[in-house]
This record gives structure tokens, sequence and C-alpha cells, in this order.
């Protein structure tokens, strides 16, 4: 069968492909994204053989037993152990503890091949010193050419492998170089079809781009079967595992870790973490989030001061800057708190990022707070959308919320319908 060379263009974005050049790209939108490419397109071939459907009801089910890593917290969000021939993508910035994470799963599996683009043998060999790992129980190979790492996997039939990244490993058949959009993308359809063929599962480690996104193309999260972010900030011990897919299991789903000098420790109740060290003061609440399908409580800091500007200030660290905006716009209107000459600092404690709606009546909470100069009761617990008309709305899985909260000493304002009534506990 012939081949023969054509142009392509790329989007760094996105992943589509194009055949002219354009400014911006037709399927995202972004601009001064797409790259030029040579690949090889092989000659149309006639099919010889007969499509044969299938019935669904005649198809076996096929229900895998599990792999366990006995880290509660990773096989939380996998969906209660990794799936044999699944592959998973794992995303991150640099220096979060994606490695150590991946270094602690292999050495509890156990008979684990760890391939490494970026870093020597002795380097890695220094990490699992410092954890503390059994290094018997892995197998390491620097080394980036997917060619031979394949013949040495099915020579030796491991039970688990971690590719550590997919931006430092290639294919010798593909004429581009290693961490290219092209060769990233042939690299993960070749682990895809290892992974599926060998019964062998495969974590794939990938970097993250200044937008937070896995850097690469986006075909590249289709093709494998769990994508996980390695979330947090380096300033905080904290670290948050997040599934945004999850073909064997839920989404949303998080394991909570703190990392310590022996490596990631497992956090089994996060709401001790989150609020350790909380004094009663004003501007401080108390809120309960979900987190996947584990509600958490977490501390809500505001601070309100009159601004020396002809704009007022808004800043917000864990929670989003335009929904601060909404609810204070809400708070002048429907309260006799006046917000339009003074600056508003909001903060999630414990450098965890607040994105759903139930937290805004904790949110509004800490700033009338702050603007009184009053203590909201130290053992009270809010969460509810605000309306922007006042009214406070029912969040889902409350009965989950209020029954974490309870379990911690808190109590719950179980009857507040609008802003007026929590007035109420500043009067």
């Amino acid at each position: 069968m012939s081949k023969k060379s054509r142009k392509v263009f790329v989007c760094n974005s996105c992943g589509n492909e194009f055949a002219a050049w354009s400014g911006q790209c037709l399927a995202c939108g972004e601009w001064n994204t797409l790259s030029e490419f040579s690949v090889e397109s092989a000659a149309a071939s006639v099919r010889t053989s007969e499509l044969k459907p299938q019935k669904l009801s005649e198809i076996p089910s096929s229900k895998h037993e599990r792999i366990k890593s006995d880290i509660l917290e990773f096989d939380r969000v996998v969906g209660g152990g990794i799936v044999p021939g699944s592959i998973i993508l794992v995303g991150g910035e640099p220096g979060i503890g994606k490695s150590t994470l991946l270094l602690q799963i292999s050495a509890k599996i156990g008979k684990a091949l760890y391939i490494s683009g970026e870093e020597s043998l002795g380097q890695i060999k220094e990490r699992a010193d410092r954890l503390k790992v059994d290094a018997n129980r892995i197998e390491l190979v620097a080394d980036g050419d997917l060619e031979a790492i394949e013949q040495h996997i099915r020579q030796t039939s491991p039970s688990f492998i971690i590719i550590d990244s997919i931006q430092t490993v290639f294919l010798n058949s593909v004429p581009s170089t290693a961490g290219s959009l092209v060769q990233v993308r042939e690299s993960g359809l070749f682990l895809q079809r290892l992974a599926k063929t060998s019964g062998i599962p495969i974590v794939i480690v990938g970097h993250v781009t200044k937008e937070g996104s896995i850097a690469g193309p986006r075909t590249l999260e289709h093709l494998v079967d769990v994508v996980l972010y390695f979330e947090g900030d380096r300033y905080h011990d904290i670290r948050i595992l997040r599934g945004v897919k999850n073909r064997f299991g839920p989404t949303n789903e998080v394991g909570i870790f703190t990392i310590q000098g022996e490596g990631l420790v497992e956090v089994r109740n996060p709401s001790d973490v989150f609020l350790e060290e909380r004094q009663k003061s004003p501007g401080s609440v108390i809120t309960a989030t979900l987190e996947g399908t584990r509600p958490i409580l977490v501390e809500v800091q505001a601070l309100v001061t009159p601004t020396h500007f002809g704009y007022p200030r808004r800043m917000s660290s864990g929670f989003d800057l335009n929904r601060l905006n909404l609810l204070a716009a809400v708070i002048s209107k429907t309260t006799n708190v006046n917000l339009s000459n003074h600056d508003i600092y909001l903060n999630v404690t414990g450098g965890i990022k607040l994105q759903e709606p139930s937290v805004d009546l904790a949110v509004v909470a800490s700033i009338i707070s702050s603007y009184k100069n009053t203590a909201i009761p130290a053992d009270l617990c809010l969460f509810g959308e605000v309306g922007l008309s006042g009214e406070i709305r029912r969040v889902r899985r409350q009965q989950d919320r209020t029954k974490e909260a309870e379990g911690l000493g808190f109590r719950v304002a179980q009857d507040t319908r609008h802003l007026s009534q929590i007035m109420n506990l500043f009067a």
C-alpha cells in the first residue's frame, strides 16, 4: 500500500486539523494556534470483510476485578480501584506531587514498571528512599522509545505501568520530535492499543498549560478512560486529586492529601484539616461544600474596609471574583449595608477553590459580619444559593451537608429564606 505525504495544520489548543492555515481556529476560536505538520496518509483500500453487527443482549457483560492501590483516596477517585487494561491521564502543575503520588501507588500495587523520560534513575531512587517505599516492587526505565518499551512489556508482563511523561516519549516511525502535537497524539494512540491488547493498566502523566489544561492535542483526553487533575497551592500542604472523566465510575470525585516529609498522606476527614486553627472573629463563617460526592466544611473569611480610591476594590482568593461582585450588589440592594464605598477582600482557607453556588450564603454573611464588625456564632454553619432578589434557595444534597456539619458540632440555619433573616444574626 503506497503512502503519500500531506500537510495539515493542527490547533495547539483543541487539536483539530485543517487543510489550510488561518489566523483563528475555526473549532475553538483561539487565535494564532495553528501549526503546520507533515503526515503520511495511506492510499484508500477496498474492504473485503463484511460487517457483522451484534445485538446488545447477545454481548456478554464484562466485569473486571479492580486493582486496589490501598491508597483509599486514590481508589475513591478512580471508582473503587484501577480497571485492568484502562488508561489514565494525570495532569498537574510542575512540582505539585504527581510523580510522588504515582511512585507511592506503584509500590503499593507491586510489579510496576515506571518509565521516566524526565528524571534519571538516580533521581527516582533518591525520591523512593525519601518516601521509604518498597523498591523491590518497582522497575525503572529511563528511556522514551515506545517501540523498545513495548518489547520489554511483552516480555516481562508488569501489572502496572507509569509513563512520566507523555511529552517525553516518542515513536521512531513518526517524523516529529518528542512533545509535538503529532507525536503526543500518535504516542497516545499507541499506548491505548497497548493497554487494551495487554490488559495492563497504564497511567500517563501530562504537563499542563498556563491556562491549567493538559498540554497537547485535545484528542489525548478523548483517548483515555480516566482523566485526573492533581491540584494544590505550593504555599499550602493540601493536595486535591480531582476526577474530571471516568468511564468506569463517577466523575468529579475528589481525593484529598497532605504533603509531608515522607510523601503524600491521605486525609480521611478533610473538614478537620480545613477548620484547624479557626478563631471566632468578624468576617469568619463556616460553610458546607461538596467536592465530588463528599461534603466538606471550610471557612470563608471576608475583610471589608472603607475605600481610599474612587472605585472600591474587590479581591478574592478561592472564590470567583465575578460572583463576589454580584453578591456585593445583592447585599447593597436588599439590605441596609451599603458597600458602594467599601473594599472587599475574600479568602477561602486551606487553598481550596469554591465553585458551587451553595457557598453564596456564607460569602454574604462573612461580608456583612466584617462590615458590622460582629462575629457570627462560632457553632453556626451556613450554606445556600442567593438569588438576585435576596432570596435563599435550597441546594442539592442538603441533608448530607447538614449531617456532616452536625457530626462536627455545628448547627445549620434551616429556616432562612431571605437575606433579611440573616440580618437578625447581627441585630
